[in-house]
């Protein structure tokens, strides 16, 4: 009930009415419990142990309150009140936070500084708004100006006659554009009387007038018009005069119409007079004088002796109409008169919009708390960010209750469907709550505000919660100019080391955000530093500058994001992470003497959701537009920050992921979602100049049990990712294991790419998994030129015009396979059309890549719908590929498990120029610089120390005119390099050197499953000594069988694996299986020993293991990828809050003993269609899961 809940109904409450007195300091004192009637300004308000404020409310809102001040502090004991959970604040509440960061006569408060709410250690802040949607989905797309069409809009000058235009009144499309010269021309007064008489009943006719439209305009026409058009003014038309000439005796006509498919548009025509500059001209008497209007008062012996204020219209001996309004006339001899005049002339015109009649059609009922004057944001559903478009409500009596109707129209296109399988709707975020704390701004920066980067007053409000807080909840609640971009630790709303906040930490009520509207911040959106266990849902963050929702030190844990959204979110300067390029050069204050920052490496990393340990929930979440990622896992080895050597260390790399469900990401610069990188954690030195806490390349994410390497890998599992319009990566994931399940892909530069947990040795081996998951390359959403969408171009499976990421030539990619190995399975790829400016493929390769592929790449039951033109491509010299030659381009390589791919079951698929891995059975395909074979492909890694520059050539012995040539991975001038070939096993190979031999040489056996085996030979000089071992890795005692033929200055190894490898490892069971050769020699010559090998070592092509022809596989996976935007009415929280329940919209399930509780429900209508408990994971629950949940 709202008296028996209301904190402003608490008889102990005494009303206040301190009025504005913006000089004094106020102090609520122990025993002052006050109830805030009406607005009021202090200089600041502390609230002591004891004392309490608490806003007035009534039951029809009215109670309007605003309270100006320059900070408030809740002290220990202290509390301040808006509302409550069950007593929704109903009025409106104001708190504007004032100040100037330069305001010295204003002290700052130790930890706070100025402009801000602060709530210390015992106190309570509750802030409760009317509960309201906080955001929606589109359900019906709006097209750019709010018109399929496109709308109309023309205006002309001297447009003699009458314009016409022809309207679809189902469409409102232009269907005809002509004009009519009935002041010059019967036939034209003829052809305007048949088109209106041939037009349908139900056309749209508008028609505008020009300069003059009468002389001509015969009288047959004029009937016609008016009883076609109705009009009764047609007959009135006279040569055109303006008695006006102030307003330019604007006429103009319009009239509302609604399409078929219920889009409200307007119809406008318009003709008036424009002035134009006042001008000084001489009239000649002697020319003839035509005047209109009231007659000049008198002409005596050609002098002028006055005039009137009225329109002149002479005739110049060169026939020039020169029209003008004679504004003062002097007396002048000879037969002239000297005139200040204000040229004009007249226009006419056309509009056909849809200007304030837009209605959005939005999945929530959000009729009832979403009013006019309310500010809503639709989010971009193109690449670009910057097509995110606010927009005030308009009253809508004709809407549902899922309708709104916005001022104004749309400058982009936004979807409001799923496209070709993938849900693309655009988010609908509402911006107002009645609950607003803001800060008050100055017209432009000044002082130490980074007034360098930004034009704009940077230094807002910020509400900072301390540690061992009594209660804190805001729900509801506007957040507008809050943050300081100059300023650490001052963001719109900062959780700032308060450790465990839910019922971990001892709070009852565990502590939550739930609603806000955070936008047009300066600073971050929500800061959650060494803080565990809040949640934060319903929550949007919109216009801001740095990373939007933030994770500080490394080692915030099991805090849950639960349907938020973000969006525009733009770079800033406090971390190397937060900044664009230019502010990532210019600002060295904390690197080490005057080093420069690489952009690319140490910055250009700022985020929607920047996650800084994997042990968070994120659920139903949606970045919809950062300038680098929407979601960013990045990894700390180390806390940093405060948080250093306060708390145990977390292990972020070896963390299990906590859950990630139903999120979405698009209009990403960079990727969609980011899973890579750490932070460096030592200070600027000489040793390494780079800032604290920039982007550093040293992490791997590797979970394992309890973050121990020694317990198995946890596999982390990224479930219902919907990804689009991000221009480079839908995602980039590094690490293992990790399963990608139920996603969708669609028009992003690169769909999907993993690379692995690290190199050989220090990475074991680990998997990664794609399944039931769509990719697309080019959609039906084409997208707006504009809004900083940078290339427009053909493409698609349409060919018409679209925006395109990157570049119009960038090759654009499905899955992308790097490093290795990838699981694809179970999915389908569609709109993958080449052009003749582009390569675009389903399946294709890390472009310019020095690293290894495995050919442990399993690709299996895929599905590639008609509109693929290009199942996958290997790459050709030229732009983006370069000269395709560095090594992993030419080991590029992939395992067709099926045949789903190729159509041949059980083969590989490689570069066509890779003569290590063919035999003559191979079946070339040219148009994917491709080729298919058959057979048993591992690799051997060849480790080389003290030959700098060296390249490596290996010939197979069957095609030893086709050498494959490395160059390593590492940079030439190295001492150390790798080589990582692939070769077909069962087959011999010779080893050649671009210089002296090296001295050092080390083969590895990489992915051999037991007995695998190749025989190596490798080039050494004649007078070469060798001291061979053959080991495990861990230097456990092996054998290999070694031939030498010292001959041919071969060294011959039989290299074969006496061990199974476990699962995805690269080496077997008992560790990496090498050969290391010690040489010494006194040769400096280069040491290659083809001309010696061949033909002496020469063998006839043949293949191991047969191609099977004609094994057709064809699968059809038909799948939708939805966002489910009613989650929040669907999901049982057993993590997140007592007691244990799972409600699915009205009906609630509780779980009363320990134990497990399994709902159906249908995903359509909500409906609960089965539930069952039980006690324990036995197999009678694997039985129900396999065959006891209902189908649809």
């Amino acid at each position: 009930m709202f008296t028996e809940n209301c904190p402003d109904h608490n008889p102990s409450l005494s009303g206040w009415n301190p009025g504005h007195q913006p000089e004094k300091a106020v102090v609520v004192r122990r025993g002052h419990l006050f109830r805030l009637d009406s607005s009021a300004t202090f200089y600041s308000l502390t609230i002591q142990s004891g004392g309490r404020v608490v806003f007035a409310d009534n039951a029809n809102g009215s109670k309007n309150i605003t309270l100006r001040t320059r900070h408030i502090l809740i002290e220990e004991g202290g509390a301040l009140h808006i509302g409550a959970p069950k007593c929704r604040y109903r009025s409106r509440a104001t708190i504007a936070l004032v100040g100037r960061s330069d305001d010295k006569a204003v002290p700052e408060v130790p930890g706070l500084g100025r402009k801000f709410i602060g709530v210390q250690s015992g106190g309570t802040l509750e802030l409760h708004g009317t509960e309201r949607v906080s955001w929606s989905l589109l359900t019906r797309s709006i097209p750019s100006s709010g018109l399929a069409t496109g709308g109309h809009a023309f205006q002309r000058n001297f447009s003699r006659g009458i314009n016409l235009r022809v309207v679809d009144q189902d469409t409102a499309a232009v269907l005809l554009s002509e004009r009519y010269d009935t002041h010059e021309s019967r036939n034209d007064s003829r052809r305007l009387t048949q088109l209106l008489r041939s037009l349908p009943a139900g056309r749209i006719v508008t028609l505008a007038v020009g300069d003059s439209a009468v002389k001509s305009l015969l009288d047959e026409t004029k009937k016609t018009i008016e009883e076609k058009l109705g009009s009764s003014f047609v007959y009135d038309l006279k040569y055109r005069e303006h008695e006006n000439h102030d307003t330019g005796g604007r006429a103009l006509a319009r009239r509302n119409f609604t399409t078929v498919d219920g889009v409200g548009f307007s119809v406008t025509a318009y003709s008036e007079w424009k002035n134009g500059e006042e001008q000084l001209i001489m009239v000649s008497v002697q020319n003839r004088l035509n005047i209109y209007g009231s007659l000049l008062t008198a002409v005596k012996d050609n002098i002028v002796i006055g005039c009137d204020t009225y329109l002149l219209k002479t005739i110049t001996t060169h026939q020039n109409h020169i029209l003008c309004h004679v504004m003062l006339c002097i007396v002048f001899l000879l037969n002239e008169v000297q005139c200040n005049v204000r040229p004009g002339f007249p226009i006419s015109g056309f509009q056909v919009d849809a200007v304030d009649q837009v209605v959005l059609n939005l999945q929530d009922e959000v009729q009832q708390t979403w009013k006019p004057g309310d500010r809503i944001v639709v989010a971009s559903t193109d690449y670009s960010m910057h097509q995110a478009e606010e927009f005030t409500l308009l009253p809508c009596p004709h809407c549902t209750s899922r309708q709104v109707r916005i001022q104004g129209k749309p400058q982009y296109s936004h979807v409001g469907e799923i496209i070709d399988g993938v849900d693309m709707r655009a988010e609908v975020a509402l911006l107002s709550r009645n609950i607003l704390i803001y800060g008050e701004m100055e017209n432009s920066c000044y002082g130490n505000n980074m007034c360098q980067f930004y034009s704009h007053d940077t230094y807002g409000g910020h509400i900072k919660i301390f540690g061992n807080f009594s209660s804190v909840h805001l729900s509801h609640v506007e957040l507008k100019n809050m943050g300081q971009q100059g300023e650490t630790g001052r963001y719109p709303l900062h959780f700032h080391m308060c450790g465990d906040v839910d019922q971990r930490g001892g709070y009852e009520e565990p502590t939550y955000v739930d609603g806000l509207s955070i936008h047009h911040s300066f600073s971050r959106c929500l800061t959650i530093h060494t803080t565990n266990g809040l949640l934060v849902k319903n929550t949007v963050g919109y216009d801001t500058l740095g990373h939007c929702f933030f994770l500080e030190d490394g080692i915030e844990q099991r805090n849950t994001f639960f349907h938020n959204l973000g969006l525009l979110t733009r770079p800033g300067t406090l971390l190397p992470t937060d900044r664009n390029e230019t502010l990532c050069t210019s600002i060295k204050d904390k690197v080490y003497q005057g080093y420069t920052p690489s952009p690319s490496t140490e910055c250009k990393a700022v985020s929607t959701f920047w996650i800084a340990n994997p042990n968070n929930n994120l659920i139903s979440n949606a970045a919809a537009g950062s300038q680098d990622a929407g979601i960013w896992f990045v990894f700390h080895s180390s806390s940093t920050g405060d948080s250093h050597g306060l708390v145990p260390e977390t292990k972020a790399e070896l963390t299990p992921l906590g859950i990630f469900y139903n999120n979405r990401v698009h209009s990403n610069f960079k990727a969609g979602l980011f899973i890579d990188k750490g932070v460096k954690t030592t200070n600027a030195s000489a040793a390494d100049p780079r800032e604290y806490l920039c982007l550093d390349n040293s992490a791997r994410f590797r979970p394992h049990q309890n973050a121990d390497p020694s317990l198995p890998r946890v596999a982390a599992v990224i479930d219902s990712l919907i990804s689009f319009k991000n221009n480079d990566l839908g995602a980039w994931i590094r690490g293992g294991d990790i399963v990608i399940q139920n996603s969708g892909f669609a028009d992003n530069g690169v769909g999907l790419s993993f690379a692995s947990d690290g190199s050989y040795p220090k990475d074991e081996g680990s998997s990664q998994e794609v399944k039931q998951s769509l990719f697309v390359g080019e959609s039906q959403n084409r997208g707006t030129n504009g809004g900083q969408n940078k290339y427009w171009g053909v493409g698609g499976a349409d060919g018409k015009m679209r925006t395109l990421p990157r570049n119009r030539t960038f090759p654009i990619r499905g899955f992308q396979i790097y490093d290795g190995p990838v699981r694809l399975t179970q999915s389908t790829f569609r709109g993958y059309i080449p052009t003749p400016e582009r390569y675009t493929s389903a399946v294709g390769f890390n472009l310019k890549n020095t690293w290894q592929l495995t050919p442990r790449n399993n690709l299996s039951q895929l599905s590639f719908h008609s509109t693929v033109g290009l199942r996958t491509f290997f790459g050709r010299p030229g732009q983006w590929f370069e000269e395709n030659d560095l090594d992993g381009d030419k080991n590029s390589i992939f395992h067709d498990v099926d045949g789903s791919v190729t159509g041949y079951t059980d083969t590989y698929v490689g570069r066509a120029d890779n003569y290590l891995i063919q035999h003559p059975g191979c079946v070339n395909m040219s148009r994917w610089s491709g080729v298919i074979c058959s057979g048993r492909y591992s690799q051997v890694y060849v480790q080389t120390q003290g030959a700098p520059s060296l390249s490596l050539s290996i010939s197979r012995d069957e095609y030893p005119a086709a050498p494959l040539v490395l160059r390593g991975i590492n940079s030439q001038g190295a001492l150390s390099q790798q080589y990582q070939p692939i070769l077909m096993m069962s087959k011999s190979y010779t080893l050649h050197w671009s210089g002296p031999a090296p001295r050092e040489v080390v083969l590895s056996l990489i992915n051999f499953d037991k007995d695998d085996w190749v025989l190596v030979g490798v080039c050494y000089p004649s007078d070469t000594t060798f001291q061979i071992m053959a080991d495990i890795y861990d230097r456990q005692s092996n054998t290999f069988d070694d031939i030498t033929d010292y001959g041919t200055v071969l060294l011959w190894l039989y290299l074969r694996a006496r061990h199974g490898r476990d699962g995805h490892s690269y080496c077997s069971v008992k560790g990496c299986e090498r050969v290391k050769i010690m040489a010494t020699t006194s040769s400096k010559q280069t040491c290659n020993c083809t001309a010696k090998a061949y033909p002496k070592y020469s063998k006839t092509p043949s293949a191991v293991v047969p191609i099977m022809p004609g094994l057709k596989y064809k699968t059809q996976i038909q799948r939708h990828y939805l966002y489910d935007h009613n989650l929040r009415n669907r999901v049982c929280l057993t993590d997140f809050f007592p007691p244990v329940i799972c409600q699915v919209n009205d009906v609630t399930m509780p779980l009363s003993e320990p134990g497990y509780i399994l709902v159906s429900v249908d995903a359509c209508s909500g409906k609960v269609t089965k539930k069952t408990s039980f006690s324990k994971m036995d197999a009678k629950m694997e039985q129900y899961l396999k065959t006891g949940i209902p189908k649809r």
